[in-house]
Order: structure tokens, then sequence, then C-alpha cells
């Protein structure tokens, strides 16, 4: 049982990624906007983990920049000998380590915060070392935990399994956690006498128990322990986060038109009494205010939208797109790093980026910010009250003053004081009787 509140984590994310058949290593594909390492290092810091190992392969490792960059410390398993040896790999890292360590995989990345909970408390509770177990639904080859009186004797792996034990359907997630000095002076004695002939991390289990140590099983739900192997598994986990969400969302009060047809990523965040359309699509950093609209077809990422906001149909906000209170992104319109300022508009066919509008402003359709030169991006700041006539293109760097009027058509090069009036398009001439000289000139040149 726990004497400690400190508590460490291995993850193992050393597998070769053979069935995933990319380029990338499979822990780095995304649930949800998120890689699946990730989703576990988050869990481990949820969970109180204050030391998080990686634990990676020898070779060039896509995996292994990815845990730098999350912060994790990490050890190499080189060569690959099984479960027991992939943690032992680990035991430099966590020297002197006093408290409890669990294990956890980079290609789970569904555990809740809350079975971990459960775990650490039957750890202070009652038990030297604690098996996150689950039950699954379907014919499989997991390994069984054998339980007798509350009591977790055993775990078996499938291959050495007995008919008996193989009837059993509690099955092994591999996660566990115990005293970090207990795992590994148990995985200093495991051996890899076994049909695969690998060193087995579940052994430590038995070496425990024969030590009079005490042991016992917590049940999660089939979707958290779900391993994801293959793009089959990847698909697989995605739609079990997005069902969550769905649900989720639902059950804080925001309106899903057509709930199925809607996708979220991780952090997403909508207020309750926000309505969302049929077909919208969320990437990662968004958050959208209460009293919101986002009508169908619409993607949205890296943007913030207030209360009384409507957007789309088929409308695009990109990273730092910011919508004030009761404005509008209208169809066909892409917003991207710009401040829209309250009550302004931009009812259609448009793209505003690098800019800054203030509030009450009309923005005409077809209207373009030119924010780029082929080497910089540059600003366009559009005060109050400005309406700018259609088909406007503004070339950046460039001020609009509050009050001004843009004529239609124009290409604004320059600064525009407020309350003036711009025109930036060429005067109109009509040269009379020119298309009938034109096409009689054609026929009779065609007729030759």
């Amino acid at each position: 049982m726990s004497k400690s509140n400190k508590r460490a984590a291995v993850i193992l994310a050393a597998g070769k990624s053979t069935r995933m058949k990319s380029s990338r290593s499979k822990v780095l594909h995304e649930v949800g906007g998120l890689s699946m390492l990730a989703w576990v290092t988050k869990l481990a810091k949820s969970a109180g983990a204050e030391k998080i190992v990686a634990v990676v392969n020898g070779g060039p490792s896509d995996v292994r920049t990815a845990a730098e960059d999350l912060g994790l410390e990490i050890a190499v398993q080189d060569p690959q000998l099984g479960t027991g040896h992939a943690v032992l790999a680990a035991k430099e890292q966590l020297e002197g380590f006093e408290g409890d360590l669990v294990v956890l995989y980079a290609d789970t990345p569904f555990m809740r915060v809350e079975t971990l909970a459960d775990v650490f408390d039957a750890r202070d509770k009652r038990s030297d070392i604690v098996v996150v177990g689950f039950e699954p639904s379907v014919e499989h080859a997991y390994g069984r935990l054998i339980v007798e009186n509350g009591e977790l004797t055993k775990i078996v792996e499938a291959k050495e399994a007995n008919a008996e034990e193989l009837a059993v359907n509690l099955c092994n997630s591999g996660v566990m956690a115990a005293s970090c000095k207990d795992i590994f002076a148990a995985l200093d004695q495991v051996t890899n006498d076994n049909a695969k002939g690998e060193y087995y991390l579940t052994d430590i289990v038995g070496i425990m128990r024969g030590e009079g140590k005490s042991a016992s099983a917590i049940l999660a739900g089939e979707d958290e322990v779900l391993g994801v192997d293959s793009k089959v598994d990847l698909a697989k986990a995605e739609k079990i986060f997005q069902s969550n969400k769905r649900r989720e969302m639902l059950a804080d009060g925001v309106i899903l038109r057509d709930p199925d047809s809607t996708y979220f990523s991780h952090d997403t965040q909508i207020e309750a009494d926000a309505d969302i359309g049929a077909n919208v699509v969320f990437g990662p950093g968004v958050t959208i205010a209460g009293g919101a609209v986002i009508h169908p077809f619409c993607h949205l990422e890296g943007a913030r939208v207030s209360s009384g906001s409507q957007i789309g149909p088929f409308a695009r906000l990109r990273p730092g797109a910011q919508m004030g209170e009761n404005s509008k992104a209208g169809n066909f319109v892409e917003v991207k790093k710009a401040i829209v300022g309250k009550g302004s508009k931009i009812n259609h066919l448009s793209y505003i980026g690098d800019a800054e509008i203030g509030e009450g402003s009309n923005i005409g359709a077809g209207t373009i910010t030119c924010n780029y030169d082929g080497f910089h991006k540059s600003k366009t700041t559009i005060g109050d009250g400005v309406f700018v006539g259609t088909h406007s293109s503004l070339v950046a760097p460039v001020t609009i003053g509050s009050g001004a009027y843009l004529a239609t058509g124009g290409v604004i090069t320059k600064d525009v004081p407020n309350d003036a009036l711009a025109v930036g398009r060429a005067r109109q001439e009509n040269k009379e009787g020119w298309a009938k000289r034109f096409r009689d000139a054609m026929k009779k040149r065609k007729s030759k």
C-alpha cells in the first residue's frame, strides 16, 4: 500500500508501428486533433505524475522528438524484448524516485483520469500493486486477470492460459501501478521463459505476491483501453472520440442540429445555447460563446466566436480569427488572423486576413485584404462604421478611418481619412458604336 503521494509514469512508446503502414509512428497519429502520445501524456499529468518517462526504440525516432517536445524524459529500449524489458529501460531515469509508478501505453488514448484515480486510491487503501482490467465484448486474445476472493492472484498471457483460465472474461489492459521500488525489484527477477521468449511485465504480479504483497484489479470500460495499431483502429478511435464529444456537448446545453455530421477537436469549447448546424468541422483551438450560430458546412480552427455572431453557411475561420459580439462572416467568407469588431458584417464572398475591423462596419461582397507581397504579411486596419463597397481590394499595409466609404470596385493603396470617400478605380469611358464596329470587322475577317 502507498505511503507516498509522489507519482511518476512510464509511457511505453517503443513499438515499430508496422501495422499502421505509415511513415509516421503510430503513437503520433491524431485522435480528435491530438496525438495519442499527447493524450497519454495529458492523462499522466492530470493524474499527478511529477516525473514522466517515455520509452522509445533505438532507431531514428519521430516519437523521441515529439516526447521531448512534450517535456518528457527519454529512455531507450534496444533491442525490444517485451513489456517488462521496456519498463526496465526506464530504471536509470527513475533511480532514487520514492513514490508510486504507473505504466501507461502511448497507443491507448482514452483512459480516464477517474480510472487512474481509482488505481491510486486502491494503492493507498489496500494493495501493493493494482492492475487495470476490462471485459471485452467480442472474442479476444488478451491476457486474463485471475481474481479470487477480491484478490488478484495472477495474470496469465493468452498463449500461456489453460481452458479454465481462457474462460475468464476479465482481461488485462497492461496498465498497472505499484511503488517504483517494488516494480523495479520485481522486474529484476523476471525471466523470458515463456512461449514468446519475452520479458513480461505481467510476471511482476506473481513475483510480488510470492513476497507476501497484495494485488488487486480495477475495472475500466472497454473503450478506455482500446489500443490503436492500425488505420482501422485509428478510425474506430476517432469514431469513439466524436461520439463521446457529441454527447458531452449536448449534455452541456449546446444545440447540435445534426450531431452525427458535426466533428470536434480535443479542445473544442462551446457554451450552452450556441447553435451548431449540420456538417460543421471544428479544428483545434476553437471557442464558441453561447448565443452564437454556426450555420451548416463551416470549418473553424484556432478561432473565437462571440455571443450573437453568425458564421456561414460555407464559411471558414482560420487561426487567429476573432469574431466580436453580433458580428457576421457569411457564406463563402474566409477570415484569418483578424479581429472583427462588434456588429461588423462580412456577408459573403470575401477574404479578410491579417486585419482588424472596428465596430459596426460593413464589408461588401468580393472584398479582399491583399495581405501578402510574396515575402511578408501586412496588416489592414478598418475603423468603426466603415462601408466597404463590393469588389474592393485593400492593399496592405493600409488604414481605413472610421466612418469612411470605399466606392465599389476600388483598389485601395493609400490610407483613407475618417469620414472620407475613397474612389480607387479608373474613370469609366464609353466609346459609342465600338462594339458594333468590332463585331462587323470580326465577321468580315472570318468570312475570308
